[in-house]
């Protein structure tokens, strides 16, 4: 087991009880959490997976979000309307990868190795919001600017994204 220093690390600052701000963010100064909530390499987080610029760094992201509503036919009148639900929601991303300039194609091989899992990850904005749970539904793969040995310049993508919590 590890040694646990008793004294705090130097950088720490020693503040009394009731100078603890309620918010431990209020120590960081502004500047740097602006800089670390709104980094490129961090877009969002699917799982274990982040998407960003050494990754998969994508220019379109899409969601739709649906209401399931259940109708009733009557004589002479518009059909009756009740709210059942919650219906889909489906986020679609669009992206390209260059890898001379940011991604990597490794990046698309863990994407499929995780949706032939089946499983379902949760969803993560660059700034730590919860979307909720979602499975890889569909991923479309298009090569462009082929070089020697077949090579592509870039990649192009598409993965869709289906919430089932």
């Amino acid at each position: 087991m590890p040694d646990i220093p008793d004294d705090p690390p130097e950088d720490i600052p020693d503040l009394p009880p009731e100078d603890i701000p309620d918010d431990p963010l209020a120590l960081v100064p502004a500047n740097a959490r602006r800089r670390t909530a709104l980094s490129p390499a961090h877009l969002l987080t699917l799982g274990m997976f982040v998407f960003g610029m050494d990754t998969m760094a994508y220019d379109e992201l899409t969601r739709r979000i649906t209401w399931r509503h259940a109708e009733t036919e009557r004589f002479g009148a518009r059909p009756a309307s009740q709210y059942v639900g919650p219906g889909e929601d489906a986020i679609t991303i669009n992206g390209l990868i260059v890898p001379e300039i940011a991604g990597s194609y490794s990046a698309i091989d863990t994407l499929i190795g995780m949706a032939d899992t089946g499983d379902s990850f949760p969803l993560l904005d660059g700034l730590g919001r919860v979307l909720g749970n979602f499975r890889i539904d569909h991923f479309e793969d298009a090569h462009h600017g082929i070089m020697a040995g077949g090579i592509p310049r870039g990649r192009a993508f598409t993965i869709e994204l289906a919430r089932v919590d």
